[in-house]
């Protein structure tokens, strides 16, 4: 092999995502190398010597010394065998020994009927910066507790922060909810909110246990109560640097994971239940949710993970309508990799996304019975722009007939500005106006689809603001129907197969080809 053969194999970009170190862990990322379908396989080197051997794009450092830097180099290695030249050295460090503070030294106990609020709440206000509240194995009752900045929440294996059913263990304050700040039942797992423009910084949630929001129970109760919104199972707002690493979360009586005005996250080895439980288990009566929602929040990794939902799989969403424009603030530099999906809608857009989306990647995922890869939605109202979003190298098979066409879900690849109308006229002109939405530089590339529900492919701008170049590339996808495509300026078609389970079914409407 030559230099230059050699060359194209190096690992590009490699970098330790925001606060995703630990005192024993150092998690990595990088960006395949020009030649990427000959890789095998990367090995990891720490200061000189081999720590692991990895398929995809990320490793994580186990067994690390607290308060140590480390050197990091990656190579790949071809089919064939060929090893690369290094890309360059990563110094990385993990963080100092962290003090513990075990909920149960402050009178929690794991018994199913002991309410352990204040016990909990007692240690995490008790734990100094850098600190760790412990949940040990057992179940562990409790209402809604508030993080606070320079912590870690580490649930152990076998442990579980049960959420309680009652309404009145979760105080009623202002959130963010479908994109405006209404009255919202707190969630399980919150941080207070910020005044003075002052922020939280620097939380870990983290540990093999699970946090189960107890939804189906709770749902009840509060659309009963109906004091204000559905809460979430963790919702984090207004914080810097936050690492969310192995730690499971289920059963939410909305959103599961919600992130609000959160930039420098990164989401390592989680598994988010919102649809069943780990068994298949059906939740009942639990409707809106989604997995995770990035909500104008920014500079996020999101890898290694799972997510089986019942709706969204991962939302990114920046407010809604008038109050989201005033507001302002987009999400933007989401980077999606070695992700599974195992129910729900795929990686979304929207709808609430007021304040722009923008810099979105989704690569080398899998979406086993879920509806979408991707889904665009900017119905008219929102306005703002929703710019440069890619899905690549990703793979689809749904069999579920449990959606089918409809106002909420009309393709596995899926961009649809009628989003939430049963019926729409692609025809009909309106004014344009501040709530007039941009879609523009969206890809689809190295996508293979298989799926029972809805059309292949769905795309659908505005005739007053048509969808702006559009990119599918080595797209092969058979669907009910085929493809579908109404009002887009550059729309960019290169070795694409797109079948029908029914018959030819290809629909161009005020289209222009390039």
């Amino acid at each position: 092999m030559t230099t230059t053969d050699v060359n194209e194999l190096t690992p590009r970009n490699l970098v330790s995502p925001p606060a995703a170190q630990t005192d024993t862990t150092i998690a990595l990322v990088w960006d395949k190398p020009q030649s990427a379908d000959d890789i095998a396989c990367y090995h990891v080197y720490v200061n000189g010597k081999v720590h692991g051997i990895s398929t995809a794009t990320d490793y994580t450092l186990t067994g690390l010394e607290p308060s140590h830097a480390y050197e990091v180099q990656v190579y790949a290695v071809s089919r064939a065998g060929a090893v690369s030249l290094p890309g360059p050295t990563l110094t990385a460090a993990t963080k100092p020994e962290s003090e513990r503070f075990d909920i149960t030294s402050f009178g929690a106990v794991a018994d199913r009927g002991t309410m352990n609020t204040a016990a909990i709440q007692a240690a995490i206000d008790a734990c100094t910066p850098g600190g760790t509240v412990y949940v040990p194995e057992g179940v562990f009752n409790t209402g809604a507790i508030f993080l606070k900045s320079h912590m870690t929440l580490y649930v152990a294996k076998g442990g579980v922060l049960l959420g309680s059913a009652h309404p009145a263990d979760y105080p009623v304050m202002t959130y963010r909810w479908e994109g405006r700040e209404q009255l919202c039942y707190a969630s399980l797992v919150n941080t207070r909110d910020c005044s003075s423009g002052e922020r939280h910084e620097q939380i870990t949630i983290a540990g093999e246990g699970t946090i189960d929001a107890n939804g189906a129970a709770l749902f009840k109760g509060e659309m009963a109560e109906k004091k204000g919104y559905r809460g979430r199972a963790v919702c984090l707002r207004n914080t810097d640097y936050v690492y969310l690493k192995d730690i499971t979360v289920r059963q939410s009586p909305a959103w599961c994971v919600h992130l609000i005005y959160c930039n420098h996250v990164s989401a390592n080895g989680i598994s988010i239940y919102t649809k069943n439980d780990e068994y298949g288990r059906r939740y009942e009566n639990i409707f809106n949710g989604d997995g995770l929602n990035p909500d104008s929040s920014s500079y996020i990794y999101i890898f290694n993970s799972m997510i089986a939902s019942q709706d969204d799989c991962i939302a990114i969403k920046s407010g809604r309508d008038e109050e989201g424009r005033r507001v302002g603030i987009p999400s933007r530099d989401i980077r999606i990799t070695n992700c599974r999906f195992n129910s729900g809608f795929g990686v979304a857009i929207g709808s609430e996304m007021a304040g722009g989306v923008s810099g979105v990647q989704v690569t080398d995922c899998i979406f086993e019975d879920v509806y979408s890869i991707g889904t665009v939605k900017a119905p008219r109202g929102r306005g703002a722009v929703i710019e440069n979003i890619s899905y690549e190298n990703c793979t689809l098979k749904n069999y579920s007939l449990e959606h089918e066409d409809c106002e909420w879900f009309r393709g596995a690849i899926n961009i649809d500005q009628f989003y939430s109308h049963i019926e729409y006229d692609a025809d009909r002109l309106e004014e344009v106006n501040e709530g007039t939405s941009i879609i523009r530089n969206i890809s689809f590339r190295n996508i293979v689809l298989d799926t029972y529900a809805g059309n292949t492919v769905f795309m659908a701008g505005l005739p007053e603001s048509p969808l702006q170049n559009i990119v599918l590339e080595n797209v092969s996808g058979i669907g009910k129907f085929g493809l579908k495509a109404y009002n887009i300026e550059g729309l960019t078609l290169t070795n694409v197969s797109v079948r029908s389970r029914l018959d030819e079914d290809y629909q161009f409407h005020n289209t222009r080809q390039v």
